[in-house]
């Protein structure tokens, strides 16, 4: 039996050389097909007429023509080099493991220079659309031909998401720590620049599909739940303040005064303070704070008690605050609200949509506060009956975020300075609603000083990592709670 069988993008000859030279040098490769939507050819290779990549007519085309042991799809348009003895090594680890699907780390080149991009592992929550895999996915063909059977929706975007998340339902999906190819990348962007491409408004469509994808796979793992949620009564404790704005905040000399600026002209109908969480600033960031604490009774200066706390930890201890109000608002300390109705805007939601947790709308802005693409970001794909499950989808659920105090204080926040609203979001949202404003509250300013601005792909995997894992714990949560 041939051992793999080959598909390939196809635009032009051209681009084509580089790759099936490659595919060839291997005894291991069967039949090379060309995944084509303009009739494009090549010598010795078959021709298959698809409407796009990504679609599930084209996973179809794939599973009737897996005549091989594997099937290798490769992603992308640009020239493969693959790495020495590249396939026989995929096909050894793919027949020992018996994995559904593998794929392994990589090597990047841009501009003439080649870069490494380990990938990580993959596990039960690594549910993003946006997983990276690399552009060389390598199947076991009996697991891609079941998939392909149990795909009974026919979408335009989604298919090869599909087809992963059904192979994972009866399959292994494994990751080869090796770097086994080097691909062509085009992309200039930094990282900070890459992460909002799912929000687009241009990207609604594909995001609706993933969703849609995404969901079904939930209810076929018994990880789905149905929108009923536990009701919240907000008058059982004593607040002396309705709302707490709360800002954590290390090092900010540059942005923070224009923060506490855009709380102190908020305009309520309720008494609310500021709780600014200072991470033993070393800059001027103190004087500042201490400034406006001496002019406006409602801004405290809080400072830790120890030392080991990240951007969650700082956020407990405003919580924990004796005078921290009913509610506890977000701020971060490089950005501003959207105007003076922003807090009082967030508290009559809570009570409009009886909501522990509420979530806005931003747009993002260069230092200057001059909007920058994509503007703005409505995070609209969560809706009432199906955003805490599409929430295991997403790497985040948007901003300005805020908080039923005492649930908070039983929830607690994550010690970490990455993902701790995101681990929030996916907690509060087990069982109670997550409210959501969709105009913008607050003008997130994208800088060179941001923590994500421009990360490295180390860091970048750290992140991602961190997220997936709080989807694993979550998701285990649910089918467990399901399993009652």
């Amino acid at each position: 039996m041939k051992k793999i069988n080959c598909f390939i993008p196809a635009q032009d000859a051209t681009q084509l050389k580089t790759t099936i030279e490659g595919l060839r040098q291997s005894a291991f490769v069967g039949t090379i097909y060309l995944l084509s939507t303009n009739g494009c050819t090549y010598p010795d290779c078959v021709t298959l007429s698809v409407d796009s990549l990504t679609s599930t007519n084209t996973i179809a085309q794939i599973a009737a023509h897996s005549d091989a042991q594997l099937s290798l799809i490769y992603t992308k348009y640009t020239p493969l080099e693959l790495g020495q003895y590249a396939l026989e090594r995929f096909y050894h680890l793919a027949t020992s493991a018996n994995a559904g699907l593998l794929y392994s780390d990589y090597y990047e080149l841009k501009n003439g220079t080649r870069a490494s991009v380990p990938t990580i592992d993959y596990q039960l929550g690594s549910l993003r659309d946006d997983f990276n895999f690399g552009s060389v996915l390598v199947y076991n063909a009996t697991e891609l031909k079941k998939a392909a059977t149990q795909m009974s929706v026919a979408y335009a975007f989604a298919g090869l998401y599909d087809l992963r998340l059904k192979v994972s339902q009866s399959a292994s999906i494994l990751h080869i720590n090796e770097y086994l190819y080097t691909e062509v990348d085009h992309d200039m962007r930094q990282s900070g620049e890459k992460q909002f491409d799912y929000v687009d408004p241009k990207n609604r469509a594909v995001q609706l599909e993933m969703e849609a994808a995404c969901t079904d796979h939930l209810k076929c793992i018994d990880g789905y739940l149905a929108p009923t949620f536990k009701a919240i009564q907000f008058d059982e404790e004593v607040f002396d303040y309705e709302a707490s704005v709360i800002i954590p905040v290390r090092n900010r000399e540059r942005t923070l005064e224009d923060a506490i600026k855009s709380v102190l002209k908020q305009q309520t109908k309720f008494p609310f303070n500021l709780l600014i969480i200072d991470n033993f600033s070393t800059d001027k960031t103190p004087e500042i704070i201490e400034k406006y604490a001496q002019q406006d009774s409602r801004v405290v200066h809080l400072i830790p008690n120890r030392t080991d706390l990240g951007i969650g930890g700082c956020w407990n201890v405003g919580v924990d605050y004796k005078d921290c109000g009913r509610f506890a608002v977000q701020l971060d300390s490089d950005d501003v609200y959207q105007d003076e109705h922003t807090v009082q805007t967030m508290v009559d939601a809570f009570y409009e949509q009886n909501c522990a947790m509420l979530v806005g709308s931003y747009t993002m802005t260069n230092g200057d506060m001059e909007v920058i693409a994509p503007g703005l970001i409505d995070h609209k794909e969560w809706t009432p009956d199906n955003g805490r499950n599409n929430a295991l989808r997403i790497n985040g659920l948007g901003a300005p975020r805020a908080f039923y105090t005492p649930l908070l204080r039983e929830i607690r926040v994550p010690n970490t300075s990455y993902g701790e609203d995101y681990a929030l979001g996916l907690r509060f949202s087990r069982d109670y609603q997550i409210g959501r404003i969709y105009q913008s509250l607050y003008l997130c300013r994208r800088w060179e000083g941001n923590s994500d601005a421009a990360l490295d792909i180390v860091k970048q995997n750290a992140n991602n990592l961190y997220k997936d894992k709080i989807r694993t714990f979550e998701l285990i949560a649910r089918m467990r709670m399901n399993a009652k």
